[in-house]
């Protein structure tokens, strides 16, 4: 099994590694940084539960491989909080109640942190379109969307 050497930088700290060619972000992530926010759902995208940032671009790390991420700024859930202080979209999520069983939320953060920085002022129906691609089954979305709404008046501020 061939390898490959890695650089990349997750949540601001570079990691290097050798990785087998076929590995994929979402387990070099979760088995070998040992940041387990990043969930894997379904293996072929549809989910979303795996969505992490890859240079400020939601990225499905279930069908990404770990070499595509060479050289990458890479964002995990475990990246939003800042000095102790939550994102506003995690602050969000707990004011609007935006969240049950949770498996589905860093998915939902990180792609509307990336909605927010190309859109920070979105409709609800921009909101719904950036978070199409993140499958919840225990919300509705309603609260979901309200959260991000929070989110871009408090960025706003």
């Amino acid at each position: 099994m061939s390898t490959h050497h890695i650089k990349l930088t997750l949540n601001g700290q570079t990691h290097e590694a050798d990785v087998p060619a076929r590995l994929l972000l979402v387990h070099f992530i979760r088995d070998q940084l040992n940041m387990t926010g990043t969930h894997i759902g379904c293996d072929t995208t549809s989910c979303g539960a795996c969505t992490v940032l890859v240079d400020g671009r939601p990225a499905k790390s279930c069908t990404l491989l770990a070499v595509q991420a060479d050289g990458a700024e890479v964002m995990t859930v475990e990246g939003l909080a800042q000095n102790g202080a939550l994102h506003p979209i995690q602050e969000g999520f707990h004011q609007c109640h935006a969240l049950q069983c949770g498996f589905c939320t860093p998915g939902m953060m990180l792609s509307s942190v990336a909605l927010l920085k190309e859109n920070p002022h979105p409709t609800e129906d921009e909101i719904r379109w950036g978070l199409s691609g993140n499958l919840c089954r225990c919300t509705g979305y309603n609260n979901i969307v309200k959260a991000v709404q929070y989110a871009a008046e408090k960025m706003k501020a």
